[in-house]
């Protein structure tokens, strides 16, 4: 269960620094004021976003092998840009808030790449067991 808090409120981290470095991708908050909330839909989006790749991304990824081996993996990206538009949509047309991404090829592409570093840094700074973190 810890694992996937920390999981949850990294990628949520690395949502959040997305948006601050991407043009055209932001978190759309409705009528929320409180910072609180604020972090807590941050959370609840990085939620939809980890579901989306759990159990979308590795379909899509499998159907799309040949495309993986014709780019030689470049098509990842495209994908990982697709996952973050589908998250948008779903946030958007579900709940009075979400993701907002205003552009495909240029937003949520730059977006993906942007979150992935972000993920792959915290994965690199962050030991492998969760149960030495707090030792």
């Amino acid at each position: 269960m810890r694992d996937f808090v920390l999981r949850t409120l990294l990628t949520g981290f690395s949502l959040w620094i997305a948006t601050l470095i991407v043009p055209g991708l932001y978190f759309d908050f409705g009528d929320v004021h409180s910072w609180w909330a604020k972090c807590g839909i941050v959370v609840l989006v990085a939620v939809v976003f980890g579901l989306v790749n759990a159990v979308v991304k590795p379909i899509v990824q499998i159907l799309s092998i040949p495309l993986y081996i014709l780019t030689l993996g470049l098509i990842h990206i495209i994908i990982n840009a697709l996952m973050l538009e589908l998250t948008s949509w779903l946030t958007r047309n579900v709940f009075p808030w979400g993701l907002e991404v205003e552009r495909f090829w240029w937003t949520a592409i730059f977006g993906a790449l942007v979150i992935s570093v972000v993920g792959w840094l915290t994965a690199i700074l962050l030991p492998d067991d969760v149960d030495t973190l707090y030792s």
